[in-house]
Parts: C-alpha cells; sequence; structure tokens
C-alpha cells in the first residue's frame, strides 16, 4: 500500500523504503488502491489476495537487492 500510495503521488520511489510495522491511510484508502492497480475490473477477494502477495514479495526482494539500493548504484540506473 506504501508502495502504491507513493506512486500514484509520483514520489521518488528510488528513496523509499518500507519500515516494518508502520501504517499509513486507512483500510478502505488501502482497498480503493489494490483495487484500483490490480488490473481486474471485478477481482475476487482471492484476486486481491494474490494480487498483493505477488507484489509484496516483488517489493520486498527488490529492497534487498544490491541493485536496487541507490547507494551502490548512485544514479546510474535512475527509475529503473
Amino acid at each position: 500500500f506504501q508502495y502504491l500510495k507513493r506512486f500514484d503521488q509520483r514520489c521518488d520511489l528510488d528513496a523509499f523504503w518500507y519500515e516494518a510495522h508502520s501504517v499509513e491511510g486507512s483500510p478502505a484508502e488501502c482497498l480503493q488502491l489494490f483495487l484500483l492497480h490490480c488490473g481486474i475490473g471485478d477481482p475476487s477477494w482471492a484476486e486481491l489476495r494474490n494480487f498483493t502477495w505477488f507484489l509484496n514479495v516483488q517489493l520486498r526482494d527488490c529492497e534487498a537487492s544490491v541493485f536496487c539500493n541507490p547507494d551502490f548504484v548512485r544514479d546510474t540506473l535512475r527509475g529503473f
């Protein structure tokens, strides 16, 4: 949710890192963003769960990758 929220606000996601147990927004705002970005017109709860699970795994892997660390790559891969 935090990444999608910042993406919609056109924030620099390269400088953002998720902080465990931090809470932002309301449950309604979270659901609205998931519905907007999941790519399915009328998703089931299972489809929303799969979308959020996959997105979470990808973002966690991205944060763990040295190639996505702005301190390591500097500006060579900006926006990648």
